[in-house]
């Protein structure tokens, strides 16, 4: 869903049509009166994906007029967590609709789709070893998408030993954790279609947000994170075991099973995109010492409005 906000188009239709319902001819205009058949092909991809829709009005001659539907409407604030996470960019804040826009959010789209943001979120690589860590794709192809990454202040230089340059995560891609979750959450209520979330999204999403929780000083612990990707009589689970030592992230292990731990949180996939995308809902299951637990849930959940606010944590983090 990220990829369809890459495109400059699609953000101006959807912000054109966000406050008002406006005939093809004056959305037309209102985006900068592109060629007619871009505009049909755009619009129509819009209307085929169920976020706009095309009302018919009874004149004579008829007048088409274009509105939003309700999953637009849930679009606009996907958009509004790419736009966020976009005021982050290293180099200062991007404008979504530019081409570095597009740029910046086509390297994550395709960074996170081959499973390269799910490797480097857990450790630097170099782009050698990720050829041989299972990526999915060609050499040629890996080493295109990770010079994208760097060249959008995604991935950057990490100091290391033997051959070839390690590459790590920023923390601007760390923060790409909230339009990242929010873009899945869309998807699996407007998209039932879509790709279920696996286990390595899961992983994923847990190793590039919990580097970014802010705890209590106090807090020591190991906490197991779990979502259920399948329940029943034999569940199958994925998430990551957090150690953490005097407020201070000390590790993050997606080998989580048979480890001992303080404290575990589990729950259904829709309830952990609740959490992580800001809501505080008590959807999800604890164990262990719960105080411990529910600061770390908490955690998460700040995580995910804050970083909807350029302004709210300027300083604490790198």
């Amino acid at each position: 869903m990220l990829a369809l906000l890459a495109s400059p188009l699609n953000v101006e239709i959807l912000g054109a049509l966000e406050q008002e319902h406006l005939s093809a001819l004056d959305l037309r205009r209102t985006v900068g009166s592109p060629p007619q058949s871009t505009m049909r092909l755009y619009s129509q991809g819009l209307v085929k994906l169920g976020a706009i829709e095309r009302l018919r009005q009874g004149t004579f001659p008829p007048i088409v007029e274009y509105a939003l539907t309700d999953a637009g409407q849930a679009l606009i604030k996907v958009r509004d967590c790419l736009r966020a996470w976009l005021s982050w960019a290293p180099e200062g804040g991007i404008s979504l609709g530019t081409p570095a826009a597009k740029h910046a959010t086509r390297a994550l789209v395709e960074g996170w789709s081959t499973s390269i943001v799910r490797a480097l979120a857990a450790r630097p690589y170099s782009l050698t070893e990720l050829s041989k860590a299972n990526m999915r794709i060609s050499y040629p192809a890996l080493e295109r998408r990770l010079s994208a990454m760097r060249l959008v202040n995604l991935v950057e230089p990490h100091p290391g030993e033997g051959r070839g340059t390690p590459y790590k995560a920023t923390t601007w891609l760390r923060r790409a954790i909230t339009p990242l979750v929010a873009a899945t959450a869309w998807e699996r209520e407007y998209l039932p279609e879509s790709p279920r979330v696996g286990r390595l999204d899961v992983e994923a999403a847990f190793l590039l947000a919990t580097p970014l929780l802010v705890v209590p000083g106090d807090t020591t612990c190991t906490c197991r994170l779990a979502v259920e990707l399948q329940g029943g009589a034999n569940p199958v689970f994925a998430g990551v075991v957090v150690g953490i030592e005097g407020g201070r992230l000390t590790s993050c292990s997606a080998r989580f099973e048979g480890k001992a731990v303080d404290a575990w949180v589990a729950g259904s996939t829709a309830a952990w995109l609740r959490q992580m995308n800001g809501e505080a809902l008590p959807s999800v299951e604890f164990g262990g010492d719960r105080q411990l637990a529910e600061s770390i849930v908490e955690a998460l959940r700040v995580t995910g409005r804050t970083y909807l606010d350029p302004d709210s944590l300027e300083g604490t983090l790198g």
